[in-house]
């Protein structure tokens, strides 16, 4: 899968000084005197004041470690070295006071830098206020919204992406699984747990896209296989059961159905549903539709009359502003692959899979499918990829002369043996993780223009979980008009920041 992303009551106003300075590496503990030494960590020192609620000036001193912690057998052998890199705030002295959070990103194949310089980290990556990409060579600044205000960070980068790497003779099979992918990034969070003594820290796990896959799945290893039970989770542009995303000819009837009111969202910013002047009341009607007469038209099938064709063929015209003749002659259904390219065709246009408001032009306007996804490849490749690469390396003092790989398809074939002939679903685990640690709460960022990880099939993911009626308003949703990576969107990204802040304290132990 492709990741293929108000005036904050809070209002964090952040100065941020890097200072390049070495501080005392953590001590080895004793019973790793007979491995071979660990790579060498990059620790330095940096501080940030935050203007924060009432306008009240507290400055942070933390300090940032980046670098690998080799992922060893029992007997002492590296099968992988994973890159991480923490930013841990100075002072605490009880781990209970200070929560940490262990995050990631998604595709499978995507490294960590989407959420580390677009939201979460002391420092981001500009961009125009809606996330349009400014011009080269790029700028990174502080981040006035970083989430260290509340938690520590632990970035994860899983093997094969960012500079992470299997061992010498090492097959990276041994990774680029489903199941392969939650024991190596499980067992690297109870490693760094143990490792950096934060067993009595409340604890929390942030993914993106297949990231969040990866937080459900996490939810039940950690849970099970190491008795590590989590505060929160954060869930940004989620998907947990594939079946709500996946498109197959007579397979799977059900994306149809969920990523209408998206389509219906990308046109009413385009200006193609001109009957409708506010979104919300647009995809209030458009949800009601897909859960009900355009299902019950799909289950159908060609059981259809013709009237009823023309009648489901005209509500969809209505919706999405696309013809009624094209409508009937895709049967009623719309892949997002064609949505993209057939949107704006009129105007020579295609939009973006990862964020809608994104467009561009391909060399074959009468094509099928778009050439690139413009919310990708014209609007965040070349922006964030400078920003990581500045930031380890220049801020961070990292020396690597690996490609970081940002998203690569390095990580194919990705092994999903755990189901075989049959669709992903990790939203059962984390069903049977909160129902054995009701205390373990969730929270769902939702981007209307994500065509990646629509929020309607969010919804309807989490409706079918029947989790206990006690623990149902342990999960709360967010929602924003931006796209699967919300946060480039400045007025979007504030709103997050605050939501996620206020989850926080509802997380914690009281």
């Amino acid at each position: 899968m492709k990741t293929s992303l108000l005036t904050l009551s809070l209002c964090l106003l952040l100065v941020c000084t890097g200072i390049a300075q070495k501080a005392d590496p953590p001590v080895p503990p004793a019973s790793r005197t007979s491995y071979s030494p660990d790579p060498e960590l990059s620790i330095t020192k940096h501080s940030i004041t935050i203007t924060g609620v009432g306008g009240v000036v507290q400055k942070i001193n933390y300090t940032a470690t980046a670098g690998y912690l080799p992922q060893r057998d029992e007997s002492g052998k590296i099968r992988a070295n994973i890159f991480f890199v923490a930013y841990t705030r100075d002072g605490v002295t009880n781990p209970a006071s200070r929560p940490i959070t262990y995050t990631y990103n998604g595709g499978p194949g995507s490294a960590s830098v989407w959420l580390h310089m677009g939201a979460l980290g002391p420092k981001r990556i500009l961009m125009g206020d809606d996330g349009t990409m400014l011009a080269p060579p790029y700028t990174v600044s502080d981040n006035e919204f970083t989430w260290l205000a509340f938690t520590d960070l632990v970035f994860i980068d899983p093997v094969m992406t960012g500079y992470s790497r299997p061992a010498e003779g090492v097959d990276k099979k041994e990774f680029t699984g489903y199941v392969e992918d939650i024991q190596s990034v499980g067992d690297f969070i109870r490693l760094y747990t143990t490792r950096y003594d934060r067993w009595g820290s409340p604890k929390f796990l942030a993914g993106e896209s297949y990231g969040t896959t990866r937080s459900a799945g996490l939810s039940g290893y950690l849970q099970d296989r190491h008795g590590l039970f989590l505060n929160g989770i954060v869930l940004i542009s989620a998907v947990l059961d594939f079946t709500t995303i996946q498109f197959a000819i007579g397979g799977n009837e059900l994306p149809y159905s969920l990523f209408l009111p998206t389509y219906a969202a990308m046109a009413w910013y385009h200006k193609q549903v001109p009957a409708y002047k506010e979104l919300k009341t647009l995809l209030k009607e458009v949800e009601a539709y897909a859960a009900g007469d355009y299902t019950l038209a799909l289950m159908k099938g060609d059981k259809l009359t013709p009237a009823e064709r023309q009648a489901v063929a005209a509500q969809l015209n209505k919706f999405t502003g696309l013809s009624v003749d094209y409508l009937l002659g895709s049967n009623l259904r719309i892949r997002d692959s064609r949505f993209t390219k057939e949107l704006l065709r009129k105007q020579g246009r295609t939009v973006g899979r990862l964020d809608g408001r994104f467009t561009a032009s391909d060399y074959d306007r009468a094509g099928e499918s778009t050439e690139f996804d413009p919310s990708y490849n014209a609007t965040i490749y070349g922006p964030f990829t400078t920003a990581v690469n500045d930031h380890l390396h220049r801020v961070l003092n990292v020396k690597n002369d690996l490609p970081y790989e940002i998203l690569t398809g390095r990580v194919r074939p990705w092994n999903y043996s755990n189901v075989q002939n049959q669709f992903l679903n990790t939203a059962e685990t984390l069903r049977n993780a909160m129902t054995k640690n009701p205390y373990l709460k969730v929270h769902v960022c939702n981007g209307y223009y994500d065509m990646a990880t629509p929020y309607f099939a969010t919804e309807y993911t989490f409706s079918h979980m029947m989790l206990d009626p006690a623990l149902k308003s342990n999960v709360t949703m967010s929602y924003y008009e931006a796209g699967h990576m919300m946060y480039i969107d400045r007025p979007a990204l504030i709103d997050m920041t605050r939501h996620v802040a206020d989850f926080y304290k509802t997380a914690l132990p009281k």
